[in-house]
């Protein structure tokens, strides 16, 4: 097991604090956490471990360890790993301490954003490391779960991954819709550098190599090449010649990364890792130390 740290950044607590209230408050509703109120003496304190039960990349403890805090600000929290660690099963991850019912009322809160968090980060992992021999990198998209979507793009960045986009606002993405409305590529092109500032870049999605040729005779920044087949990527790559980055999309899973990264382009651009990465298993268990 690599007990490695993350070389990202931890996102501020000011980010994370939010979202970490509002579903502690979502999971203790109106009379808080009555089973382990009835169940466990006000006096009992407890020990657990955070402990992985399958292989994978660790991404969410920060979000953990403030969920436990929030419930109870004596709880002992030691972190025996960090983001970016790639786990075995028995992973011990964290050694957590303090009044017993406050643990239990944390757990799930806690889980749940470690779990999910993880998960994506052990899928782009999978990716990135398959397809890095080939001087590609895997990126992320919009099609994140609602208002987590800085959680879930910090988890790509643990994994290996790069941010696409984070929103509507901080980049220009022409897509089919885009073009059928304005009436060319062209058209939409030129509207949009006459609407942005210096620093904003400007990407075309294209279905064919003729939209292909439309886009590299504007200078476009970026080039997304969307559900084309492997032959017509290679032709596409082929004809972008570094002119400009070269993105592929549509359908990519962890099973036909490594084929489309093949073709040359230089990102693959994979909604699946943030809307379909199954949760990686992590445990809150009663463990002696070894």
């Amino acid at each position: 097991m690599n007990h490695v740290q993350s070389t990202v950044p931890p996102l501020a607590t000011v980010l994370i604090e939010p979202v970490v209230r509002a579903t502690l408050a979502e999971d203790l509703g109106r009379a808080g956490d009555i089973t382990s109120d009835a169940i466990i003496p006000a006096t009992t304190q407890s020990e657990l471990y955070l402990v992985a039960r399958q292989a994978g990349v660790l991404a969410g403890l920060d979000l953990a360890r403030l969920a436990f805090m929030l419930v109870d600000p004596s709880i002992d929290f030691e972190s025996l790993l960090q983001d970016g660690a790639r786990l075995e099963p028995g992973s011990r991850i964290a050694r957590i301490a303090g009044p017993a019912r406050a643990l239990l009322t944390a757990e799930r809160t806690a889980l749940n954003f470690l779990c999910h968090l993880s998960g994506i980060a052990s899928i782009t992992a999978t990716i990135a490391d398959r397809i890095a021999p080939l001087g590609c990198k895997v990126t992320c998209t919009r099609k994140t779960t609602p208002m987590l979507r800085h959680l879930e793009k910090y988890a790509v960045r643990v994994g290996g991954g790069s941010n696409h986009r984070f929103g509507l606002d901080d980049a220009i993405l022409i897509k089919d819709n885009h073009i059928a409305i304005a009436g060319s590529i062209q058209t939409a092109v030129e509207r949009a550098r006459a609407a942005i500032g210096h620093l904003v870049k400007i990407e075309v999605e294209v279905d064919t190599l003729e939209q292909l040729d439309q886009a590299l005779a504007l200078g476009v920044d970026v080039i997304l090449l969307d559900n084309m087949d492997i032959p017509t990527l290679k032709e596409a790559v082929r004809r972008i010649n570094g002119r400009a980055i070269s993105e592929a999309s549509g359908g990519i899973t962890p099973d036909t990364a490594a084929a489309i990264a093949a073709t040359g382009v230089n990102r693959l651009a994979i909604g699946w890792i943030t809307h379909s990465a199954p949760i990686l298993d992590i445990g809150l268990d009663a463990l002696n130390p070894a």
